[in-house]
């Protein structure tokens, strides 16, 4: 039995990290994607370091004791904990790479360095280099520099040692940094008939260091890669002169400036030239100072190029109809009728982007206001609120400046939406919004009448085809006229509401779904069926985890859909004995938050924005929907229970953190996610009648 009650945050995210490397490891993933899960895990990771890393490193060096760190850890010994597990994924992690090399290549797929090109490949590598790379490129010679440049966060440089085989002691070194958005990662030779071959860039360059360096008489010109990853933390002060994108513009500029929290590095360097560049960076070893291989920035893995056969890539799935929503059919009529709810890949996401068109050319439709916190670099969401403008339509948006790694382009939004008349609220002060709302106002018959959509997602047609989200088309007056009260709010921050449908966070969720445990607990008390079902991100809140336990003390069957971050720890003996937890790490990213409880008999669903974090619950505005619609109801109790019966993609969490498969007695295999696409297909059948009964 652990003394702890806890796992720390950190450690149970870098356990779910390594659920990530299970898919590129695992044979029955499709070759090609495996080596896309490789990228999604150095991504990860990356920002893990950029934000959490960074975190406990402050705190190691101001000697702050957290009492929010869950888990029996100090702040230095999480750190070396951190640094521990990171270097254990990275032996992993390398093993499976060269793992997947050698069966790209019995797949007729190479990769080819520097040393491996034939002399046409090679005449072909240097036009290249020579036309397209070589005009990029200015390399710092580091001997001839006083101050050490400023090393760009998550750049892959390559450190070159320039000697003299005979008077070695007269070497010099420089720096050169991979290009990363002038050309692609990847270079495609021409095919021949023994294969297909890509060589990276990094080996590009290698290849061609002679041309880089022509004035110099080194005879020896070697490379190798390294990267560094700095605090991405924003440093907002309270200067009440500035607007917050004027604060918030000049704190990206500090970020790139942030400290240094990680150096990757190719194990094979010289050492005289990993210590230079240690000593030029004032770095210690013990500053996460990390051997790799000879690549980073494997995050470029996520955009390999299309040059497999189509067995090398998951099979493509239609997306399906919504039997509510025909083609060609006013969807605001459609609502008018009854709830409308869509599943995120399953179904499209356009229908959404469609209905913002339709309110856009509606000369009954009034007023159109959106929430954004993220959204696609060219977003059609954003265009289509931007038409809408011109149409007349008063739109207001309401966009979260403060939104992690996407503050630049949140801020170039705000700007364009205010250019165009938009009136653009950024944020709350003090709280971050992180709702997934849009109202439409219409007017009917002399009233207005609101139409509202509620998510778990973005409003991101770009995520929306990887991340399985939920959202819900209504204009119930119960959920819409309560959207229409927080955006009140969000234009008149002194106006507060009181609701009695929506649970608005931090106003009062964590209080609304501790009262619907505690009934768990009383139904329990008295011999009564007492169960939840838990769906959402992460767990880590320890309020709503010791909750949990108190439920499960008192007899409630908890089940819990936890894909990352799980602090609760399962099957304690008398503390979570009555508490299972799964992860589903699969093709689709598991984004949706899903909260079932049994109420005695009248069963409670609700869908949310937010995960049972201190963040999502104390400080930010957030938003859980009941589900009245019975139809609603059984396609999300059926997701959730479909889930629950996975064992093919599904891990079980434990204090152990074993990652190990939930694999059942039973001969049929169930891959959630599979599952639920039959099943969808199955109910929106469009030849299928459905008799829409209207409110």
């Amino acid at each position: 039995m652990p003394k702890e009650k806890y796992i720390n945050r950190e450690i149970s995210w870098l356990s779910f990290n390594e659920r990530v490397l299970q898919e590129a490891a695992d044979p029955n993933v499709p070759l090609l994607e495996r080596l896309r899960f490789l990228g999604i895990f150095s991504n990860n990771l990356d920002e893990f370091f950029r934000v959490r890393v960074a975190t406990v490193k402050r705190m190691v060096q101001h000697n702050i004791e957290e009492d929010a760190l869950l888990g029996n850890y100090t702040p230095l010994q999480l750190h070396e904990k951190i640094e521990e597990t990171v270097l254990n994924h990275q032996k992993k992690f390398d093993e499976i790479y060269d793992q997947i090399v050698k069966e790209l290549a019995g797949n007729k797929i190479f990769f080819l360095n520097e040393k491996q090109l034939s002399k046409a490949q090679g005449h072909y590598v240097r036009v290249y280099f020579n036309e397209r790379i070589l005009p990029t490129l200015v390399p710092i010679m580091l001997k001839q520099t006083r101050e050490f440049p400023m090393l760009r966060d998550r750049s892959v440089y390559l450190a070159v040692k320039l000697s003299q085989t005979d008077q070695p002691e007269l070497s010099t070194y420089s720096l050169v940094r991979i290009p990363d958005r002038s050309a692609s990662r990847f270079l495609v030779l021409p095919e021949k008939r023994t294969g297909k071959s890509v060589i990276l860039l990094d080996d590009v360059i290698r290849y061609c260091l002679d041309d880089l360096f022509p004035i110099f008489d080194y005879d020896k010109i070697e490379a190798y890669a390294f990267k560094i990853t700095r605090d991405a933390e924003l440093d907002i002060d309270d200067d009440i002169s500035k607007s917050l994108l004027e604060t918030i513009g000049s704190s990206l500029k500090k970020r790139k400036k942030g400290s240094p929290v990680r150096m990757v590095y190719d194990k094979k360097i010289p050492e005289d030239l990993l210590l230079y560049l240690l000593k030029r960076m004032k770095l210690r070893r013990n500053d996460s100072i990390i051997p790799g291989g000879r690549y980073h920035n494997h995050k470029d893995f996520m955009d390999f190029p299309e040059i497999g056969e189509s067995h090398h890539y998951y099979q493509s799935t239609k997306q399906l109809p919504n039997r509510y929503l025909p083609p060609h059919r006013s969807i605001l009529k459609k609502i008018s009728q009854r709830d409308i709810i869509l599943h995120y890949p399953y179904q499209n996401f356009y229908n959404l982007i469609n209905l913002i068109r339709e309110a856009a050319i509606d000369p009954n439709v009034k007023e159109i206001a959106i929430t954004l916190y993220r959204v696609a670099t060219y977003s059609k969401i954003v265009n289509t609120l931007l038409n809408a403008a011109r149409n007349g339509k008063k739109v207001t948006v309401i966009i979260e400046l403060q939104a992690r790694f996407d503050e630049e382009a949140n801020i170039y939004w705000s700007n364009k939406l205010q250019e165009e008349g938009v009136q653009v609220i950024n944020g709350v002060l003090g709280l971050k919004v992180h709702s997934k709302l849009a109202l439409i106002s219409r007017l009917e018959e002399g009233k207005m009448k609101y139409y509202a959509y509620i998510g778990t997602g973005n409003f991101h047609e770009g995520t929306a085809r990887i991340y399985a989200d939920e959202g819900l088309f209504t204009s119930d007056p119960r959920i819409s006229n309560e959207v229409a009260k927080v955006f009140e709010f969000f234009k008149h921050n002194y106006k507060h509401f009181i609701y009695e449908h929506l649970i608005v966070s931090p106003f009062r969720m964590r209080e609304f779904f501790e009262k619907l445990i505690d009934k768990e607990i009383a139904l329990a008390r008295v011999g009564k069926p007492a169960y939840m079902i838990i769906k959402m991100n992460s767990l880590v809140d320890p309020g709503m985890i010791d909750k949990l336990y108190d439920a499960s003390i008192a007899g409630v069957q908890i089940k819990l859909i936890i894909r990352g971050a799980c602090s609760l720890i399962p099957g304690i003996p008398g503390l979570s004995d009555n508490i299972y937890a799964i992860s589903i790490v699969d093709k689709y990213l598991e984004h949706s938050r899903i909260m079932l409880f049994g109420n005695g008999g009248n069963e409670r669903l609700f869908i949310s924005s937010a995960d049972w974090m201190p963040r999502n619950l104390n400080r930010r505005i957030e938003v859980a929907c009941p589900i009245y619609d019975s139809e609603i109801k059984r396609e999300l109790k059926a997701q959730l229970e479909i889930q629950l019966k996975d064992n093919q993609k599904a891990r079980i969490l434990d204090y152990d953190l074993s990652n190990r498969y939930c694999r059942t007695s039973s001969s049929r295999k169930i891959r959630s996610q599979e599952e639920y696409y039959n099943y969808l297909r199955n109910i929106h059948n469009p030849d299928k009648k459905t008799d829409v009964p209207k409110k």
